[in-house]
């Protein structure tokens, strides 16, 4: 059984200081890391907050991606892929399911479309040139309704490797967003050659 949270936060503080600051990860050591270990400081652990607050869209009604369920650049009967606007890297896409579930609610059938549509959006971007990965991302601490990201890393970029890609894209310039748009056709356009749906 996982710890309650007054033990895992008891835990944590036996590795912090006088401040509650744990030790730098070792990520930021990593030749990857956007940041220099010496200018770095870990923020203060803070207590739990006991019950957690709700997350955006737990309650279907006023859930953002359920009221905007016909923006995208691709869909089907179960699902549409968004590109985001005003990033870093080459092209992040988004997969939302267009009915409101989270990962722990995902309807067998619509688990195993997800798993294809991953692969498949994965191979897609990794088609375009000077695309050397395309990574996927699932986080759900911020809103209810699932929504999986999908990152492109530049070819020849092997400082933005791996997990450190995330904060490269939020400290890079943004992208020319006319190369990002005619990228996101080309993924959308052979996302309905492999998988069916239809381009917006």
């Amino acid at each position: 059984m996982a710890l309650r949270p007054d033990e895992f936060y008891d835990h944590a503080l036996t590795a912090a200081d006088d401040e509650r600051r744990l030790p730098l990860a070792r990520m930021t050591g990593w030749d990857i890391s956007p940041f220099e270990p010496a200018d770095l400081r870990v923020a203060p652990l803070r207590p739990p907050v006991l019950p957690e607050p709700p997350r955006h869209g737990e309650d279907p009604a006023s859930c953002d991606a359920c009221r905007q369920r016909d923006e995208g650049i691709w869909f089907n009967e179960r699902w549409r892929l968004i590109r985001i606007q005003r990033v870093g890297v080459p092209l992040v896409l988004m997969l939302l399911p267009l009915d409101h579930h989270d990962m722990a609610d995902l309807p067998d059938e619509l688990a195993a479309e997800l798993g294809l549509l991953s692969t498949r959006i994965v191979r897609h971007m990794q088609a375009l040139p000077h695309i050397s990965r395309a990574h996927v991302y699932r986080f759900g601490d911020g809103a209810a309704h699932l929504h999986v990201w999908f990152f492109a890393r530049p070819e020849g970029q092997a400082q933005l490797f791996g997990s450190w890609l995330v904060a490269w894209d939020d400290l890079l310039p943004e992208y020319p967003a006319d190369v990002a748009d005619a990228d996101a056709g080309l993924v959308a356009d052979a996302l309905v050659a492999s998988h069916g749906g239809r381009r917006v």
